[in-house]
């Protein structure tokens, strides 16, 4: 995997974080079952971006 594709990679992940962020002040306002799938979509969201944010920051910087 070259830099770039490193880069929008890491994007990627940020990205999530912030949609888990989104997701989960949106849960907030909503009742019942609706809450708890998207605190659950919210959680998944999360777990995938930090997945990403560690196998980035583990792979070290890359030399081009």
């Amino acid at each position: 995997m070259t830099a770039l594709q490193n880069m929008w990679f890491s994007f990627f992940g940020i990205f999530l974080m912030f949609v888990s962020a989104g997701l989960t002040v949106l849960s907030q306002k909503l009742p019942g079952i609706w809450r708890v799938l998207l605190l659950i979509l919210s959680f998944l969201c999360l777990m995938i971006a930090g997945l990403i944010v560690f196998a980035v920051v583990v792979r070290g910087p890359l030399a081009e």
